[in-house]
């Protein structure tokens, strides 16, 4: 029997007429090891507490503010728990903030105009990079800058993955883009 369990039942008496002195002999445990241990239990219930107040209050003001933040305005008030302790608290009591993914819609491809068959997919007309420089894919990439945004073009041997082009430009132009073949 564990330590908990032996403290559970020896604080609920369950077990009528049994004292605590009677119980210890019985769990092998002194009267003093069974005090000093439902004194730490008291106050880890009661530190357990004070962070979960501290993280609510916290939450009220910021929503989405994670455990580490949490953790290092802890230390400022003095409440200190380590980081897995606290992730694991926070996960026990389900206030833990799930992570939200990054995603950047880039291409529009329901636009009036022409669009050129993708050669490389299955179909009648598909074509297979055999040897290196037989094959060249292009891409656009957005990539987020303090100013704003900037677009990354990319032209790639099919065959070897390797970049062969590129070119930075902070718009989607046609002579911009163009800039990435010339740079082979």
């Amino acid at each position: 029997m564990s330590q908990k369990a032996a403290r559970k039942v020896i604080q609920t008496k369950t077990v009528t007429r049994l004292s605590v002195t009677r119980a210890c002999q019985y769990l092998s445990i002194s009267r003093q090891a069974y005090y000093k241990q439902c004194r730490y239990e008291a106050q880890q219930e009661l530190f357990e507490l004070q962070v979960l107040g501290f993280v609510k209050q916290e939450r009220l003001q910021q929503p989405r503010i994670g455990v580490r933040k949490l953790q290092k305005l802890m230390q400022r008030t003095g409440l200190s728990p380590g980081r897995d302790k606290l992730f694991n608290l926070l996960r026990k009591h389900r206030l833990l903030v799930p992570t939200k993914r990054a995603y950047h819609k880039t291409t529009h491809s329901r636009h009036r105009f022409y669009r050129h068959p993708n050669l490389l997919k299955s179909g009648d007309y598909q074509v297979t990079a055999v040897r290196a420089e037989q094959v060249w894919v292009a891409d656009i990439t957005y990539l987020p800058v303090r100013t704003g945004e900037a677009y990354l073009s990319l032209v790639t041997d099919a065959y070897s993955r390797k970049i062969v082009g590129y070119h930075v430009h902070d718009n989607l132009k046609t002579a911009s883009v163009s800039q990435a073949f010339k740079r082979l």
